[in-house]
């Protein structure tokens, strides 16, 4: 994979983004986390923004293993050359050796190298590993050798060009072909990058929410329950309690107060959509994001946005997830 692959476009704003993960989800060739899948893909897309790559870069180079992010060797090392440091790579079906030189410290090498049997040199091996009896080792052990020492060194040499991509996915367990793309395991969405593992779950927050006397409160519970990792669709409903609760407040007499009425009312339907955005965004894996690419489509803060337009993106977003 060489830089020219992975070398991102420049972003474009996020209801086109929705738009194109919508669209892109269709296609068939698509790895199977991300078919019919728009939300995945769209996070694909934020995490290779990160990283200055393209969309379809990450969706083909980044898989995550049991809730943990892994990158194939082909877009490690891309991204090493992309940092401007060199890497070369050497072996066959019994060794293989990968160096980096860094570009800010070009007189010092980085050299990684596995061996398939246990050695003298101690080097890794796949024999120490317990890797010899994997199928795809018996079949293509020069290019998992290949794999295990460009990781390595990479880890070794520039951590800093990975964003957390450490491992490849046969590293974490998966069951990979030649090419070290994983062909059955336990691959989850691209967007659990961003999440938490469930926790137990002792509480109901819907149903205090249910209970709640005001929006406020249920706002409350809102940002608890996001906070212990709850799904996206159980914050949603929850959302839309403090919606509902916030439109059926009794207002005071309009005559004798109404200025002060119509701007609390304003203020909770306008918070309350700015909850529903933010709720939706996360269920989106975009939360990180949502602030700039908000006031980079409609010229306003979310702060200063109406409730339309805050409805309008939390809608966009709600169908790519």
């Amino acid at each position: 994979m060489s830089t020219d692959i992975v070398r991102a476009t420049p972003a474009t704003s996020l209801p086109d983004m929705v738009r194109y993960a919508e669209h892109l989800a269709n296609a068939n060739l698509l790895p199977s986390q991300y078919r019919k899948q728009p939300a995945n893909v769209l996070y694909a897309m934020e995490y290779g923004r990160t990283l200055g790559i393209t969309p379809l870069a990450a969706i083909t180079g980044i898989h995550v293993i049991e809730g943990k992010p892994s990158a194939s060797a082909a877009l490690i090392g891309a991204l090493v050359r992309q940092a401007g440091h060199k890497l070369r790579v050497t072996g066959n079906s019994q060794s293989a050796t990968a160096q980096i030189i860094r570009s800010d410290d070009p007189d010092f090498t980085y050299e990684v190298t596995w061996e398939l049997r246990r050695n003298e040199r101690g080097n890794p091996s796949a024999e120490d590993a317990g890797l010899l009896g994997k199928d795809v080792w018996k079949k293509y052990a020069a290019a998992m050798l290949k794999a295990r020492a460009i990781s390595q060194v990479a880890r070794d040499a520039c951590e800093e060009v990975l964003f957390g991509l450490h491992y490849t996915p046969e590293e974490l367990g998966a069951y990979v072909d030649q090419d070290g793309n994983p062909v059955d395991a336990p691959v989850q969405p691209l967007r659990a990058v961003s999440g938490k593992p469930p926790t137990a779950r002792g509480r109901d927050f819907l149903h205090e929410a249910y209970k709640a006397a005001d929006a406020d409160t249920v706002r409350r519970l809102w940002q608890e329950a996001k906070a212990d990792g709850r799904p996206d669709h159980y914050l949603e409903s929850i959302a839309q309690v403090g919606r509902d609760l916030a439109a059926a407040t009794p207002q005071a007499d309009p005559v004798a107060e109404p200025e002060p009425v119509e701007a609390e009312v304003v203020e909770d339907e306008h918070t309350a959509a700015v909850d529903a955005l933010r709720g939706a965004a996360l269920a989106a894996g975009v939360a990180a994001t949502i602030e700039a690419d908000f006031a980079q489509s409609y010229g306003v803060s979310i702060a200063e946005a109406t409730a339309e337009q805050l409805a309008e993106m939390t809608q966009l977003l709600a169908g790519a997830a």
